[in-house]
């Protein structure tokens, strides 16, 4: 079996694909529930009727149990499970990480996940934790990359392996490590060792843990975010750049009476509604569900049903081009996620060169919408305007005789050519009010397009509420009545 990943749409660094391994097929961004054959309150046929086309399980839980060892070897990984989509394996590398040692090498683990049909294995890499000084994640890393050597030799060159990014919390390190992978020839990596960032509401430092990892790894690469399941966080992952998502979280929830929602949780002890439309919300009450001898079975469906429906939704967020509008609004489920939200904008130059360059509309939300990849192109473009000698620009909707040119003004964008007035972003930009942040995110726009044409004279027409602010952004700026 061989690995292949086919980009089929882009928005912000997220993407629609296919992921093809051997003769099966799947959609990316996608969701792989974890299956544990010992502890299963949803049943694998119960996630395909879901809408689950994957899942994940661990080879070394599979490898050291007396049930299913054998059978496993003996059928296959699918057929145990009864299960016919695509099915990938851990390696063991979480037990290593939770104890310490397991007891198996990489190139056993890497032979069992062979002998019982995995669709994609991953060898024994090792995960080190945001806890782990530079050395460790020097020593970690080196150990990993020389594991991945190894399963390349015993699998050789067409391979369905993956190959895990590690480095801890140095960018550098994840950077390093990602272009590595791609060098070897990986095309399917998965970002390791995140959950702790995940599980302590460390947003700001997964983004940059993510986005320097994704900085080394080939574009072309599908890229797996290990143990992100929190439905929350599926549309910043996304726009991040990964791709495939692996989630216990519906059945831990499940097992806290937890009841998951794409922007949070809420203990199902206390809820009075059941706010989804999934055939476990539309049978039962509440108070049922409490009183359910299923509750957590039928609370481990429900949650599962949010988490693909999620998955789901960021993909058509993708094709209509409003994944920025479904970040923001998910981010600001948490001031942590949010947090993370504007630690990622801050990657808006890099993230700029893979931006469409036309969308359905622009939804300003907010100080965050001026950090846009849009608002960086725009600003960029206007250094590119070709202006006759006398320009005056209006922040009040009204032209001025004896001037070349009249320029109109739309924050956070700044200046624009009357023609442009129907065509994206400025035809299709959607505001409130203005305020402070969008209109200096304008005036900012203004200052790049005044440096930019030195030759030419500039005056400004400007409603009285924004005159100070406008000679505060733009010192020294011609304002006429």
């Amino acid at each position: 079996m061989v690995i292949h990943f086919e980009i089929l749409e882009e928005d912000i660094a997220g993407r629609t694909g296919r992921l093809k391994v051997g003769e099966r097929v799947v959609r990316t961004p996608i969701l792989l529930p974890v299956v544990n054959p010992h502890l299963q309150p949803v049943l694998p046929k119960e996630m395909k009727a879901l809408g689950a086309e994957g899942l994940i399980t661990n080879a070394y839980i599979f490898s050291r149990s007396e049930e299913f060892r054998d059978r496993a070897l003996a059928s296959g990984l699918h057929e145990v499970l009864g299960f016919d989509g695509l099915i990938m394996t851990d390696s063991g590398a979480f037990q290593l990480s939770v104890y310490g040692d397991i007891s198996l090498t990489n190139g056993e683990v890497i032979r069992f996940q062979q002998d019982i049909g995995s669709d994609i294995i991953v060898p024994l890499d090792i995960p080190t934790p945001p806890s782990a000084d530079r050395a460790t994640a020097e020593r970690d890393l080196s150990v990993t990359m020389s594991r991945l050597g190894e399963a390349l030799a015993l699998c050789g060159e067409k391979n369905n392996v993956a190959g895990p990014v590690q480095g801890g919390i140095f960018p550098d390190l994840r950077e390093r490590a990602g272009r590595s992978v791609g060098e070897m020839g990986f095309s399917f990596c998965p970002i390791g060792a995140v959950v702790p960032l995940m599980e302590s509401y460390r947003y700001r430092e997964l983004v940059q843990v993510v986005m320097a990892a994704k900085k080394g790894i080939p574009s072309s690469s599908c890229v797996h975010l290990f143990g992100a399941g929190h439905p929350s966080m599926f549309a910043l992952a996304v726009a991040m750049g990964c791709d495939v998502f692996d989630s216990a979280a519906y059945a831990l929830y499940a097992r806290e009476g937890r009841y998951l929602t794409p922007s949070g949780s809420a203990k199902l002890q206390e809820m009075g509604e059941l706010p989804c439309a999934c055939h476990v919300c539309r049978s039962h009450t509440a108070e049922e569900l409490r009183q359910s001898e299923e509750s957590e079975r039928l609370l481990a469906i429900h949650n599962l049903s949010v988490s693909l429906a999620e998955i789901a939704r960021v993909r058509q967020a993708i094709a209509d081009g409003v994944l920025f509008e479904l970040v923001d609004e998910r981010c600001r489920s948490h001031p942590l996620l949010l947090d993370g939200y504007r630690a990622f904008l801050r990657h808006g130059e890099a993230l700029e060169k893979r931006d469409r360059v036309s969308k359905r509309r622009f939804f300003y939300r907010g100080q965050e919408s001026c950090l846009r990849t849009e608002v960086i192109r725009y600003h960029a473009l206007l250094k590119r305007l070709d202006l006759p000698s006398r320009v005056v620009i209006s922040l009040d909707g009204t032209g001025r005789e004896g001037f070349d040119l009249t320029l109109f003004f739309k924050p956070p964008f700044g200046p624009y050519h009357p023609a442009l007035c129907e065509t994206f972003p400025i035809g299709q930009c959607e505001l409130p009010c203005w305020d402070n942040e969008m209109v200096s995110a304008g005036c900012r726009g203004m200052r790049v397009l005044m440096e930019s044409h030195l030759e030419t004279e500039f005056s400004v027409t400007c409603p009285p509420e924004w005159r100070d602010l406008l000679m505060s952004e733009l010192p020294g700026v011609q304002v006429i009545p």
